[in-house]
């Protein structure tokens, strides 16, 4: 493990287990990065060498306060007095997949030509969650591109079911078969 973001995102959540904290942080390390990710100016300044690290931390207690857990605010300046805080993302990437592992959680991205309803949105998770034996959690996109159908990516698979995919294995069939 030589990444920083593993690095950190794993001694983040030792910390969170060891208190029984894990969805807490997770959750509020998510909102944050949320933030992070449509203020990326934010970043920068926190990364901002020539603005005195007292300032910057101070700027940390400004913007969040007692919002948050300890754990988070603090792991916040930890990256920010370490010149670390671009790897915020990954840091919590990482816990995310921890916390996943440990509570049998797989996440399946969804794609689909248009917005799945709330309705099928629930059937095809009950549905991946018996191909998986874990509980699914879902992020849909939206791809026009794929005519129609979903292309799911669960666990490292990744499951065609779209008129995309159908044709491109129409394709290879029809080539073999004249080859």
């Amino acid at each position: 493990m030589s990444n920083a973001g593993d690095i950190y995102g794993r001694s983040l959540y030792e910390l969170a287990v060891a208190d029984g904290l894990e969805e807490r942080i997770l959750t509020e390390s998510e909102t944050l990065l949320a933030i992070f990710s449509e203020n990326p100016a934010y970043i920068t300044l926190l990364s901002e060498p020539s603005i005195p690290k007292r300032e910057r931390l101070g700027l940390i207690d400004e913007a969040i306060g007692s919002s948050v857990h300890p754990y988070v605010s603090n792991f916040i300046k930890i990256l920010t007095e370490r010149g670390m805080m671009r790897e915020y993302a990954a840091c919590i990437r990482y816990y995310r997949t921890s916390y996943n592992e440990s509570h049998g959680i797989a996440e399946a991205v969804v794609t689909s030509a248009v917005a799945l309803s709330r309705e099928e949105e629930d059937r095809l998770r009950v549905r991946l969650e018996q191909m998986s034996g874990k509980r699914v959690k879902i992020r849909t996109r939206v791809d026009e591109s794929v005519l129609g159908g979903l292309r799911v990516e669960l666990a490292g698979r990744q499951l065609d079911g779209t008129v995309q995919g159908r044709l491109t294995e129409l394709r290879k069939k029809v080539e073999d078969t004249v080859l």
